[in-house]
């Protein structure tokens, strides 16, 4: 591979920004490319073209590095690898392929869509995910707030009642107590708790057992089985479209998918193909890709039209999430509000009890 040549020979140029650069600046560079290219114009006075344009100034010294080094005689794809915080393996493994084929605009533009597309689905993921989220932190921290200063006013009437108080009520002092006195080993109870997460989850075993629960958790794993099912379809499609040889991209999309388990399965899966088993009865046993997969598949082996079947998969697929999301969107509102009223309404009727047994006590 081109950026493993390039790994090679010394430290590679660290670029502030990498990942926004890819979220916002990558589709739109890769888009334009594609277009001044199909249209005439030759690599190295595009780069130029697109180094003056941009106006992300992380961006730019990329851009400059790489038409310094095809102007240096270095392939496009080589060029790109200098920056792989960028430039993946994915991608560059489909310029190269461009070029060796000599149809790098129609690649570009082929990458250009896929990028967008990624993105898409991201930003749909993301913004399911981040309305119950504000709401749960702002319901934590509410209720904190709550606990911790509202409860000890009341505390200090209750006081004076010289009674027994209701068992609610005493839980939740004692809590409240516990809280506002022991605040710091909670907050470095629960930084621990989520240091030692990231550091389980970044060796191969903990990312590996972390994502097989995510494939396995209620609801929510469907829909992550069906995100990295419709990563690997569209991935997959994408790099053979290009015309990268299928090991090669069993191999990248294998490191593509999100999912260390569906990851892994890939790239067993490939050994299997490479003993001269189809791809299809490779993955037929693995529970975790979905029957229409293997047939759609298995057809476009048997058709020759791999790239095309794995097309629609895609497509069925980024449908399927959609729906999954606005229908999970829609459950999870009411049961957030259900969720907050009764964590508010469990305090109040808490702080109010001893008031109402006072009164009755009173009207006696």
């Amino acid at each position: 591979m081109a950026n493993k040549k390039f790994k090679a020979k010394g430290a590679l140029p660290v670029v502030r920004g990498a990942r926004k650069i890819r979220l916002k600046e990558l589709s739109l560079f890769t888009r334009q490319v594609s277009a001044m290219l199909s249209a005439g114009m030759p690599l190295v006075q595009t780069l130029s073209a697109m180094e003056a344009q941009t106006s992300d100034k992380n961006f730019k010294p990329v851009i400059g590095g790489i038409r310094s080094r095809v102007e240096g005689g270095a392939m496009y794809s080589e060029a790109l690898a200098f920056y792989p915080t960028i430039f993946d393996e994915l991608y560059i493994s489909m310029v190269c392929a461009g070029e060796v084929g000599g149809i790098l605009p129609e690649t570009c533009a082929r990458v250009a869509s896929f990028l967008e597309s990624s993105n898409k689905m991201r930003s749909k993921v993301k913004s399911a995910m981040m309305y119950p989220s504000v709401v749960m932190i702002v319901a934590i921290a509410l209720s904190t707030a709550l606990i911790m200063f509202i409860v000890p006013v009341f505390a200090e009437m209750f006081s004076g009642f010289g009674a027994d108080l209701p068992g609610l009520t005493q839980a939740l002092l004692d809590f409240s107590n516990l809280l506002t006195a022991y605040w710091y080993i909670a907050t470095i109870l629960i930084a621990s708790v989520i240091f030692a997460f990231k550091k389980y989850y970044k060796t191969d075993k903990g990312q590996y057992n972390i994502d097989l629960m995510k494939l396995k958790f209620p609801i929510l794993g469907e829909l992550a089985t069906k995100v990295s099912v419709s990563r690997f379809a569209s991935t997959f499609a994408q790099l053979m479209h290009s015309g990268v040889q299928i090991m090669e991209s069993l191999e990248i999309v294998g490191l593509a998918t999100g999912n260390r388990v569906i990851g892994d399965s890939l790239l067993e899966a490939r050994k299997h193909v490479e003993e001269g088993q189809p791809l299809s009865s490779a993955l037929e046993p693995n529970k975790f890709y979905p029957r229409m997969l293997v047939h759609m598949l298995s057809a476009g082996e048997k058709t020759g039209q791999v790239e095309e079947m794995m097309d629609k998969v895609a497509e069925f697929y980024e449908n399927e999430v959609e729906t999954m999301l606005n229908g999970l969107t829609s459950m999870i509102e009411p049961l957030l509000m259900v969720f907050i009223g009764g964590i508010i309404g469990t305090i109040v009727v808490a702080m109010f009890l001893p008031i109402f047994k006072m009164g009755e006590v009173v009207g006696m």
